[in-house]
């Protein structure tokens, strides 16, 4: 989060020398000039006591901002912490008891301390100096009444701390909303961060069913051509141009799926639909397994999240056959009913004289359960019940 120099949410900052200097020199300038107002009127011991105590208050005045320089090791940039103005203000206030000289100083050390410090120390500041004036009031009197003298000087050290105070408020209600903008910044940082992660791991599921389904097809093609090595030129022509699709296919959806994860786009590619679901047949049928394939009703009206995961079942169950039961049969079967999408794909067990081509890892299932876990479906996977064989049923629940 970039802060200007100038925003008001920016941090507080260490007064700078030039701020430092004007603010001694108007308290200096206000204090020169109540000293041109008594010398007249005075006589030269208090007039000597004001000039001492008028040099000592513009001496002190720096100490209410300035921080002491650091001698060690670390940043000399001003970000180390001011130094505490308390103790120059009760020493003001104590120098405003014997003189009026001290008078701005002090009072200029009062809104400084209730500015920075907490209430309680600021009126106790505050007391203090009311005291010193009161003290100054008694031994040298003014044009005033003594009562309203008090009454005035009680006022204003009562306005100087609720101006102090109103100023910290401000302050901190300043500094806390600047911590909430960059806690939602760091908040925001992460939630994007968590759905990257996030996307990564639904690409890597994608590329784990992409590429298992299309390699199970041509480890099935080759196992094809080494059991029949004698079939007609043709069809080992056809079987090698599958082959030859099967793998460009394939190589171009890895190239996609890396693209992807470079430039971390939203979505992968538009969710499949019942076509790319019938097109898993077809290839399946190209690549010799020999598939009962029912479709009951119309899948274009689901959501295209259950599309997609109506997709993804056939997809592993096909993979699944292909992998473990070759030269089997096998029947899908989809059917789209009111609130409801049942996926049943199932196969008779490898026939005589054909073995496992590629062995399974088990992650596309767990894939699938989770996929359809999402979607508040079902999965279940395991031997058939009516014999050899293996069954997977998906039941995939929409709002119809």
């Amino acid at each position: 989060m970039n802060i200007h120099p100038n925003d008001p949410c920016s941090p507080p900052r260490a007064p700078s020398r030039t701020v430092l200097t004007g603010a001694v020199l108007a308290v200096g300038a206000l204090t020169a000039l109540m000293l041109w107002g008594a010398l007249p009127d005075e006589p030269w011991p208090r007039v000597v006591l004001d000039v001492v105590v008028g040099l000592v208050a513009v001496a002190l005045s720096p100490f209410l901002w300035w921080s002491p320089r650091r001698t060690g090791p670390g940043p000399r940039d001003g970000a180390a912490a001011l130094s505490d103005p308390v103790v120059p203000a009760l020493v003001l206030a104590a120098l405003a008891a014997l003189s009026p000289a001290a008078t701005p100083a002090s009072t200029v050390a009062t809104l400084e301390v209730a500015r920075r410090r907490p209430l309680r120390v600021a009126v106790l500041v505050a007391a203090a100096g009311f005291a010193g004036h009161a003290v100054q009031a008694l031994w040298r009197p003014t044009g005033l009444p003594l009562g309203w003298w008090l009454l005035c000087d009680a006022a204003v050290h009562a306005a100087l701390v609720g101006w102090g105070a109103f100023a910290q408020a401000r302050a901190q209600v300043v500094a806390d909303l600047r911590e909430r903008a960059l806690r939602a910044e760091r908040e925001q940082e992460l939630r994007v961060r968590e759905a990257r992660t996030a996307e990564r791991t639904r690409i890597a599921r994608e590329m784990h069913d992409t590429l298992a389904h299309r390699l199970s097809l041509l480890a099935t093609v080759a196992g094809a051509l080494e059991f029949r090595p004698d079939s007609p030129p043709e069809e080992v022509a056809r079987a090698a141009g599958l082959v030859r699709e099967g793998v460009s296919a394939a190589l171009e959806d890895l190239r996609d799926v890396v693209g992807v994860l470079r430039a971390e786009p939203d979505a992968l590619r538009p969710p499949p639909g019942p076509a790319d679901v019938a097109r898993l047949v077809d290839e399946s049928r190209l690549a010799g397994v020999e598939v009962d394939w029912e479709l009951d009703g119309d899948l274009g009206r689901v959501p295209a999240t259950v599309q997609a995961a109506t997709f993804r079942a056939v997809q592993e169950g096909l993979t699944n056959a292909r992998r473990h039961a070759p030269g089997s049969a096998v029947r899908v079967a989809v059917v789209v009913a009111p609130g409801e999408v049942r996926v049943d794909v199932s196969d008779d067990g490898p026939s005589p004289g054909h073995v496992p081509t590629l062995q399974g890892t088990g992650t596309g299932l767990v894939g699938l359960r989770e996929r359809a876990g999402l979607l508040r479906g079902e999965v279940r996977a395991g031997p058939a019940p009516e014999g050899a064989g293996f069954r997977l049923t998906v039941s995939l629940p929409w709002d119809s």
